[in-house]
């Protein structure tokens, strides 16, 4: 899709058109949790959660819910993001991702907007982004998709992730529940 088409798109809720928002779709998922030494364990996993009346928040650029869940997975874990090599953020709207590096600690405040300008979150970038293209490029299946993005970076880290196979030991799932008020945040490591 082009920028073009992305800009021409109708208009959902402004500044959004529709090329800025995931289509809702159909999918399934499944993970195999194991006691055994496998090639991919989770690291840490958090969750969060927020008010679900927007005007009772107190930021409108940053949810709570995702970075109580970061720094509940970051502490389970033993390290912070500075150890994440690779992300599948839920991108259902085209500015949930640079709120949710931020919100995740994986790039300054302020600063996620530039670093994906500057290409540091594509495929071949510092710290790449939704390898598999995220919500808007697979579609969002609802309760399957943070399984999904659970699968995404498994794959990553084993290896087996074809043409979008990026360098990595650490990554990092965030999904959003409802409108930001139900989040989670899990930690997934290599050996």
């Amino acid at each position: 899709v082009s920028l073009e088409e992305v800009m021409e798109s109708r208009m959902v809720a402004d500044p959004l058109r529709l090329y800025h928002c995931c289509p809702i779709s159909d999918g399934a998922a499944a993970v195999v949790l194991s006691a055994d030494p496998t090639p991919v364990r989770v690291a840490g996993i958090g969750q969060g959660t927020d008010t679900i009346a927007v005007r009772y928040r107190s930021d409108l650029t940053s949810f709570r819910a995702t970075r109580v869940a970061a720094q509940a997975a970051y502490r389970m874990a033993g390290f912070g993001p500075e150890r994440v090599d690779v992300a599948e953020l839920h991108d259902a709207f085209s500015p949930f991702e640079i709120i949710s590096l931020e919100d995740t600690g994986l790039i300054p405040v302020g600063k996620a907007g530039r670093a994906t300008l500057e290409g540091q979150t594509a495929l071949d970038g510092r710290l790449p982004v939704n390898p598999s293209g995220g919500l808007k490029a697979r579609g969002h299946p609802l309760a399957a998709t943070g399984i999904g993005q659970l699968v995404e970076l498994t794959w990553q880290l084993r290896g087996e992730a074809g043409s979008r196979q990026v360098d990595a030991r650490v990554g990092l799932v965030q999904s959003i529940g409802g409108l930001a008020t139900n989040n989670w945040v899990a930690l997934l490591e290599a050996p």
